[in-house]
Order: structure tokens, then C-alpha cells, then sequence
């Protein structure tokens, strides 16, 4: 089996990633029929396509290994360099809508994959949490944007303020997303951790903005060890082993760099909110596609 840290070559990726996904499609949803609608004679005439399930799937998590930003720089992509691969490729306003419509597909990819990694995660393995901001807009278009009115709101992150939302998630020290929410950008941290810490044990790593009152002692009651950095303001003393465990944390800000920098998860450009919850999710699916891919062993399958 090809793996990612073997090859370069974007068109092995896309191989791989239609292998993949065509064979999680036919195991689990195989009963899901094309998302695209055939021309009817109530509708005026538009392209025809052949697309199946499993090469929109491909092309959406495909996407986010190519580096485009917007999804019709990466229509032109396909339409130019990969025509002979999807010769029934359809107008970009259909791909895009269909592109959209197959978001809850990648929500059971994306459940598939983080089981996957929890099964593979040890009790004694070390978690980290942490949760990073996904602004919809500029602070100065705060007032005039429309798509996300009412979904999104204003919150504040170490980089100052934001409007939009706030990405929670559980990693282990392979960098495997465990578990993940994404909320309005106003919702504490420690509340985004408690919708997504259920289900895994063990110590979890935390920075300074989870610390509370009886937080850890919450964390205990649920079998879990809440380890948390130290406040300037604290006077506690903390011993080399300590120190040495809690620079783990910065794994978890790799994930964001990496869904940030390289795939793109944080987006002004789409035009719906169903555009934005397909942006996300597709992100999401593409790095946990490349964690999953990341070393050449024998994959358990999600099924």
C-alpha cells in the first residue's frame, strides 16, 4: 500500500484517496445514490454526469492536498490536468452544491476515523486539548456580513478578538484528532472539552484556560487526570518531569497549524452556511485521511 510519506506525486494521493474512499462507500453507503440530479424536464438544461459517490468524495478531500483556497480554482484544476480521469465532470455550480450535499457523508468518515484512533490509543497514552479560533469574517466586516448571522458570534483568543468559531479538540502524541466540536467563538474551553471528552480516559493536557474551580476534580469523577499549565498569578512549583510532559501540549498546535496553513480549515470565502459546514468537515476528513496514511502498516478498516 502506497504511503504518503512515500510519494509527492499528487496524482498517487488521488489514487490512493479514490482506492479508499470507493472501498468505505460500497462497505457502508453503498445504498446512498449519486448526489447529483439528472436534468428533468421541469429544470432547463444543464450538464449531464456520471459522478459516483466515491469520486466527488475523492475530489472533495483531494482538494486540500492541492493548496487551492477556493473550490472553483480546484474545479479548474480537475478540469484541466485530471479531464481524462473525470470526463463527466459537471458545471461548477452543480459540483459545488453536490460538493455541499455530501457533507455528512465526511461527518461518518471523520467518526470513522477518530474510532479508529481512540482503539489505537492507550490508556497510558498522554491527550492533549486545546482549541483554536475559525473567524468567518475580518473584524472590520463584522457588521456587514450576512452568511453567518445569528450562527456565528464574537469571542476572544490569544490573538485577540474574532467573530466566528471556535475549533475544540482531543489529540493523541501521534497527532491523531481523538475527538473535536466546533461551537460559536463565544463557548468557553472548558465547555467545548466537555462535549468531547467523554469517551476518552487517561491524562488529558491542558493549557492555563482550563483551569476552575473543581475542574479537575470533575476530571477525576469521569476517569480522566486533567493536567493543566500554571498561571503566572499561581505560585506553584512544578518538578522537571513535569515541565518535560506538559511541552507535549504543543503537539495539538501542529494539528491546528497543519488544518490551518496547509489545508486551509480557516475560510472568509464561502457563501452559505452549509458551505462553511462542508468546508470544515472536508478539512477535517483530509487530515485525519493523512494521520490515517501517515506510516506503511496494515490500516483496521472503519467499518
Amino acid at each position: 500500500m502506497i504511503s504518503l510519506q512515500q510519494t509527492n506525486n499528487l496524482e498517487d494521493v488521488l489514487l490512493l484517496i479514490y482506492c479508499f474512499t470507493d472501498d468505505f462507500i460500497k462497505e457502508v453507503v453503498h445504498s446512498i445514490d449519486f448526489a447529483i440530479e439528472t436534468p428533468t424536464n421541469g429544470k432547463p438544461p444543464i450538464k449531464t454526469t456520471n459522478l459516483s459517490i466515491a469520486e466527488l468524495t475523492s475530489l472533495a478531500i483531494f482538494r486540500h492536498f492541492t493548496g487551492h483556497k477556493d473550490w472553483k480554482s480546484f474545479y479548474n484544476f480537475i478540469d484541466t490536468y485530471h479531464k481524462n480521469d473525470f470526463k463527466k465532470l459537471p458545471t461548477y455550480g452543480n459540483f459545488l452544491n453536490s460538493i455541499n450535499k455530501l457533507s455528512m457523508l465526511g461527518v461518518v468518515l471523520l467518526h470513522g476515523f477518530m474510532n479508529v484512533f481512540k482503539k489505537n490509543t492507550l490508556l497510558s497514552d498522554i491527550k492533549i486539548t486545546d482549541s483554536t479560533k475559525l473567524k468567518v469574517c475580518g473584524n472590520k466586516r463584522i457588521f456587514n456580513h450576512k452568511v453567518m448571522k445569528g450562527i456565528a458570534k464574537r469571542g476572544k483568543s490569544s490573538m485577540g478578538w474574532f467573530y466566528g468559531f471556535k475549533l475544540h479538540v482531543i489529540c493523541n502524541e501521534l497527532m491523531q484528532i481523538l475527538g473535536l466540536k466546533i461551537t460559536p467563538g463565544n463557548t468557553d474551553d472548558r465547555k467545548g472539552l466537555d462535549q468531547i471528552w467523554n469517551d476518552i480516559f487517561g491524562m488529558i493536557i491542558a493549557d492555563a484556560g482550563y483551569i476552575g474551580k473543581n475542574w479537575q476534580d470533575k476530571a477525576r469523577d469521569k476517569g480522566k487526570f486533567l493536567f493543566t499549565c500554571v498561571k503566572k498569578s499561581m505560585k506553584k512549583l512544578m518538578t522537571s518531569t513535569q515541565h518535560e510532559i506538559l511541552k507535549l501540549r504543543q503537539r495539538v498546535e501542529t494539528v491546528f497549524s497543519v488544518l490551518k496553513l496547509r489545508m486551509g480549515i480557516e475560510s472568509t470565502l464561502p457563501r452559505s452556511p452549509l458551505g462553511y459546514q462542508a468546508h470544515y468537515i472536508w478539512c477535517l476528513v483530509a487530515y485525519q485521511f493523512k494521520q490515517y496514511f501517515k506510516n506503511p502498516m496494515v490500516k483496521p478498516k472503519l467499518t
